[in-house]
């Protein structure tokens, strides 16, 4: 697998936890959304965005260890939420540490998620390397 996150030297760059973009190679996983279900399928932490984002991170994380992966080989991911000030004063502990290696990153606000309760969902680009 190769990966490689893209820099441009700019100061900015060294403030955030992921990259303008990432050159990767190799056989590549799309996922869904992922959202704040457990096992049983229901939703965690209703109103809750630090629930919800944990839970989010710990569904991906089994994701990633399904294709032998790890949050190192993700280059890109998509997180979507229905208030994004809220998002980003109450969730950087809990995000940030999946962001290993500067991923390229979008942050979306919606006015709302499939189930009005939801308040993330998270799509990542994962580079699974040669087969």
């Amino acid at each position: 697998m190769s990966r490689q996150p893209l820099t441009l030297g700019k100061p900015f760059e060294k403030k955030v936890p992921f990259s303008l973009g990432v050159i990767s190679s190799g056989r590549m996983l799309h996922t869904a959304g992922i959202t704040a279900r457990d096992a049983e399928g229901d939703l965690i932490g209703p109103g809750d965005m630090r629930a919800q984002v944990a839970q989010c991170f710990s569904n991906l994380a089994d994701i990633l260890k399904a294709c032998g992966a790890g949050f190192g080989d993700v280059v890109k991911y998509t997180i979507y939420t229905t208030d994004i000030a809220l998002f980003d004063s109450t969730t950087r502990d809990i995000r940030h540490p999946c962001f290993v290696d500067r991923p390229a990153s979008t942050l979306i606000e919606v006015s709302r998620l499939i189930d009005p309760a939801m308040l993330v969902e998270i799509e990542a680009i994962v580079c699974l390397g040669e087969s």
